[in-house]
This record gives C-alpha cells, structure tokens and sequence, in this order.
C-alpha cells in the first residue's frame, strides 16, 4: 500500500524564548486514510467539536495540491469548493498532499482560567486556621497528618538488650509517638531491606506516609531528612482544559500553575460525544490515554520549571464532572447518558497513580474529588467547598457555567443542585463562527446607536478568527439593544444596513469585513441560527435555576448572594448577561466572581483532610434534581426562549431600558437610541 507525505501550512510553532513562528508540519498516511485522523500524529489540531461526526462543520481547510476523495456538504459554499476548501473530517487521501490550515480551524493559543491563588488561600486560611484550637481537634480526628501525603523525618533510637523491639515496630513506635494511629499498613517491599537500611544511614530516615481513605500508608522510606521535598498537584480536568497547580505540601505554596486544552476534544467537544465515542472499539482507552497525556505533560512542564525531581510529587487530586473522572479512571460511562443516569461511582477509592497512568513517584497516590449524580460531579463539589456555600448562614446560589451549566443553592442545613445543557453554543459548538475563548476569538463587542456599525476587542489584540463567548452574550444584548433583533432573537429584514446580509441559510449580520480578519477568507458573522442556538442555552441556564428556586420554595429575592463560577463564567458581562436573561435581575453588588472554583476546591482538598472530609459531606448532603424528568423545566425552557424573557415583570431593569428605548410610530414598535 503506497505511503503519502501529508504537509500542513502554516503550523505554529512556539520556541523555547516565548516567540512564536509559522512553518510547516507534515504527516505519513496510507491510501484512503482520513485527513483529520493524521493531522493528530502531527500535532496539528483542528476544530472538531463534533468529534469528527460530520455535523459541526469546524475542521475546514484548503487543499493545495494532491488527490482526495470528500463529500459534499452544507458547510462548504459551492464557492469555496471551488477553491479546494473540504472538512477535514470527511475527506480522504490518495496521493501527497499540501493542507493550507484555516486561522478559525485551528485550536491554539487558547485562554484558560487557572485559578486564582488569594482566593484559595482565603479560603483554606477561613476553614483552618480561624480557631486554632477547634481546627487542631478536628485534624487529628480526621487524621494525624494535614495532607493526602506527608513526610517525616525520624531519628531512631537502636536497639538495645534492653530496648530489643524489631526494626519495624521501632519505625512504627516513632510515627506514632505523640499521635493516634492506631494501624498503619505497608508493602513488603518496606521491610525486606529495612534492618541494612536504618543502619546504613544510621536511624535517620524520612518516612513517606499516606491517607488513604483514613487508613495510614507507609509508602516510602528515604534517607536523611527529605521532610521539605514534598509536593502534589491539584488538577482540574474539564470537558475543554486541563488546568494543573504544583503544590508545595510543606510550606503550603503554589509553586507553579499550567494549563493545556483537553486532548479529549479531538473526539467530541461535549461529554455526550465523548460517552458516544468511548463506546467504539478502544475507544475508552483513547480517551483514557488522552487526558492522562494532557496531564503528565503539565505534570513534567511543572517539574522542569521548577526543578523538582519527578519522584517527590507524591500525590495528585483531581476534579472534573463525572464523565471526565470516569474517562481519568478508565471507567466505563456508558450509563452516564442512559435512564435513570446513573454513574458507575461517585466516590472514588485513593488509589496509585499509575493505576490512571499518571506518572508521579511510583508509590504515589491519585484521589478524585466526590461527585452527586452523572451530572454533578466533583468539579462542583469542589465549587460548593471553595466558595463556601455549605457553610453560608444565609441562602446563596452557585452558578458555574463551562461546557455544562450546573447549579448549587442552599446554605449551611440544605443543599439541592441540578445540571443543564448550555455550554456547547457559549463554547462555539453551533455557532457558525464560534470558538473558544483563545487568541484572535472576539471577545467584546459594542453596536453604535446611529449606524448600527460594529465596534469590537479580540483576546491578544489580533485579528478576529471567530466569536467566543463572552462576544457572543455581547452580540446578543447588543443586537437587541439597538433594535437589529427583536424580543424573539429574529433578525430584522428592513435593516439598512450594509453589514445585513442573506445567505443561503437565511438572515447574518456581519460582525468582521473579511479585510479585517486574520485569514481574509470571508467575514464573520452571526447568522439566525447562531441567534437562536444562543437563545435556547441562555435559556436553559435561566429555567434551570428558576426550578430549583420553585422546588425549596423560593423567590430570587430571598438569595443574599450568587456566585458564578467556571471557564466561560469568568468573563460574562453582568450588565449584559442580564439583559438578554441567561441571569436572574438582581442588584450586581450581589453577583460575585470566583474564577475557576473547581480548581480552588480541589487544591484545598489535596492540602487538607478536613477539607477532604467537608468535600465529602458536601456531596453527601447535595439534593440532585433531574430536570430532563421533569415537565417543569420545560415550561420554564419555553418561557425564556425570548429576550430576556415572555415574563418581563422578572426583568424590571431591562424592561425600564427597552421602554426607554422604544417609540410608537403607526403602532409598530421602533427602536432608537438608549441612554
């Protein structure tokens, strides 16, 4: 079977200074292999939020030069098939080929939210060191030890005719002086060398001990004293980043934080997708290997940057929705997606970290964060913990949206939550010209009142690739506010306007002349059915929360503060995010941002068994409501699939702007400027 040389141009590449350069990255395929499968071996990624499902239509390049075979498709204009544009994703090879890559194609240089490190600091501080005293007791009744590991360094007594316990028990004896352990276990590996050991290094020795699930470990004993060379990770997989933070377990400090897009993305960019596709022959293991990769790269970049031997990383603590932790551990999820929406687990027992293929030192521990439901997993428990909602007198509301919307309300006696499909459209999966957030994406935008002309902002101030989130709830409350789309999200046909447009699929408006964007391959836009995909994930969010609030029996106004949380959450514009009703019309002083809560969590719990045990009866007392059961929802959906909403009584704020906005000529209703 006769080889291909494939070549992508032009391929970023990053050096080792920070500078970035473009040149060519190429890729050995057979005869009849698909194009998008071997742009991977090459590290090229490409937009493929379908998971190469044929639907999405992101994975568009041009072909150069060479033989395909490629289907014919609603992505592809008659015009660009006629200069060589195909999906990557459904075109096949048969001979040497030359891909030029798309800007809004390609997936890189992306921005991630990391975490924030005075909020978990502030948190953990608030949890453990308030009452000294009270925070002590509870350690120790939770564990002897702070954290998932720790070292300590002995010095041993020898032996005597007088004093003649065994090596062993003499070990022993000193780990528990002062402490109450009452077992502690260990492999024969410990004892087998033990005696020449202790001698060796004459009864001074660190000991490498472990958690695990209350259950003292001896893991590892070292030479000398090693007690300050102690470090774990907290790890937060998401659905599209991986966001990883080096920890150091004595002094307590972040040493290093790291993020990476999610491998996983390449089969699917929503969790659905991604059950769909583990499903498949190996399928689970290339997922599984997938985000275990992403992980030991950020892992070994933290190392590197730090100059910390890979055997002192001693513990690693993840979080992530359920079907993430399921694809980490190797789990079948496949009920994850089938009635009655049960997980395989949603605690998870610490085990090695090479039984996930994570590559620590080689006696370390791995431990998940404790989920709710299939779609409530630890990423939110660990949102509850960091932004303190379990222990909050009053009642609050924990908004995190991402990829999924999921929401926590309760206080200190009570917590429900529940879980909604949202984020694919704020992700840029269904949006024409949507991406995620990375450099290029238009990230602002602001519609002038006089001549509806376009004012926007890119993340890195390049030129625009595509929209992502924080643009699209933009253009939204833009469009509405100066009258280019009405209160059911249509556009307009009377506009005068040079930026209205028709297309083969109905009314766009264009955001970005082609001149101006960073291929000059056609303009971008936001067509009527971007609009309406964007319509119908705001208002799931909305319905969502407004259930739960029906369930206990609330009003909005009985909530003293919401927090909002998760990747996309971060950079919502209040004001607007209000305006067209993807968030309830509160006074803004009681919004507050909390960044990525889930890594926040996380990193409390890898630092402290007293938060681990709090995550734990977090998730135990959460009330999961199942909105897909319940006909509720969806006459909540329904209602708020309007801007902001069919009830405007719920929305006085935007209601007092759009009367303020709006005349009576001939009783048809016309927009003019707001002030």
């Amino acid at each position: 079977m006769p080889r291909y040389i494939v070549t992508f141009y032009p391929k970023k590449i990053q050096l080792s200074r920070g500078f970035n350069v473009y040149g060519r990255a190429m890729s050995v395929a057979k005869e009849g292999d698909n194009l998008l499968d071997i742009a991977k071996p090459a590290n090229v990624f490409l937009n493929s939020v379908c998971g190469g499902k044929k639907i999405c239509g992101k994975c568009k390049v041009i072909i150069r030069k060479g033989k395909v075979k490629t289907e014919e498709t609603p992505f592809i204009t008659p015009q660009e098939r006629e200069q060589g544009y195909v999906l990557a994703c459904q075109t096949t090879i048969h001979s040497d080929l030359e891909v030029e890559l798309l800007p809004e194609s390609r997936v890189e240089d992306e921005q991630f939210l990391t975490g924030d490190e005075e909020i978990i600091m502030d948190q953990f501080n608030g949890q453990e060191t308030t009452s000294p005293s009270q925070s002590s007791e509870r350690l120790q009744t939770i564990s002897p030890f702070p954290s998932l590991t720790t070292k300590l360094h002995l010095k041993l007594s020898p032996p005597t005719l007088q004093d003649n316990v065994d090596d062993m028990g003499r070990l022993l004896r000193e780990i528990r002086r002062g402490r109450q352990i009452p077992f502690i276990q260990t492999g024969l590996m410990n004892i087998k060398n033990l005696g020449r050991f202790l001698r060796d290094n004459n009864w001074d020795v660190t000991v490498l001990l472990g958690n695990r699930d209350g259950i003292i470990e001896l893991m590892q004993i070292e030479a000398g004293d090693t007690s300050a060379q102690n470090y774990g990770v907290a790890v937060d997989v998401g659905t599209t980043t991986v966001v990883a933070h080096l920890v150091d377990l004595s002094t307590r400090k972040t040493l290093g934080i790291e993020a990476t897009s999610n491998s996983q993305s390449n089969y699917g960019a929503d969790v659905i997708t991604r059950i769909i596709y583990s499903l498949d022959t190996n399928g689970l293991d290339v997922l599984h290997k997938s985000v275990a990769d992403d992980i030991n790269g950020l892992i070994n970049l933290l190392i590197q940057k730090n100059r910390i031997d890979i055997n002192d990383v001693t513990c690693v603590m993840c979080s992530g929705n359920a079907t993430m932790t399921h694809l980490l551990l190797g789990i079948d999820p496949a009920y994850i997606r089938r009635e009655p929406y049960v997980p395989t687990a949603n605690f998870f027992p610490i085990i090695r970290s090479d039984e996930a293929d994570i590559n620590i030192n080689q006696y370390g521990l791995l431990s998940c964060m404790p989920g709710v439901s299939s779609y409530v997993g630890g990423d939110i428990t660990a949102g509850a913990l960091a932004c303190g909602i379990s222990e909050s007198e009053s009642t609050c509301l924990l908004i995190d949206i991402g990829t999924n919307g999921e929401m926590v309300l309760g206080n200190k006696d009570w917590l429900v939550c529940c879980s909604c499909s949202c984020g694919p459209a704020f992700e840029g999966s269904g949006i024409k010209y949507g991406m995620r957030a990375g450099r290029g994406a238009i990230e602002r935008i602001t519609i002038n009142d006089s001549d509806s002309e376009v004012n926007y902002s890119t993340i890195g101030n390049d030129r625009p690739r595509g929209i992502c989130g924080s643009g699209l709830i933009d253009v939204l409350g833009e469009m509405l506010r100066v009258g280019i789309i009405d209160k059911a999200g249509q556009i307009q046909s009377d506009l005068d306007s040079p930026r209205y447009q028709e297309s083969e699929d109905g009314p766009e408006y264009v955001l970005a002349w082609k001149e101006e964007t960073a291929g000059g391959y056609s303009d971008i836009v936001i067509t009527q059915s971007d609009i309406d995909n964007l319509i119908r994930s705001k208002a799931a969010v909305y319905a969502a929360v407004v259930v739960m609030m029906q369930k206990v029996g609330m009003t909005f106004d009985n909530l003293d503060r919401i927090y909002i949380g998760g990747a996309f959450g971060n950079y919502l514009n209040i004001e607007k995010s209000v305006f067209i009703g993807l968030i309830p019309d509160l006074p803004i002083e009681k919004y507050q941002f909390i960044g990525n809560s889930s890594i926040t969590g996380t990193k409390m719990v890898l630092l402290s068994n007293v938060a681990m045990a709090k995550a734990e009866e977090i998730a135990k007392k959460m009330t999961y409501i199942e909105l897909s059961a319940d006909n509720t929802f969806m006459e909540q959906f329904t209602a708020a699939i309007f801007l902001p909403h069919t009830d405007m009584d719920l929305f006085p704020s935007v209601a007092k702007k759009l009367s303020s906005a709006i005349k009576l000529t001939h009783g048809e209703e016309q927009y003019i400027t707001i002030k």
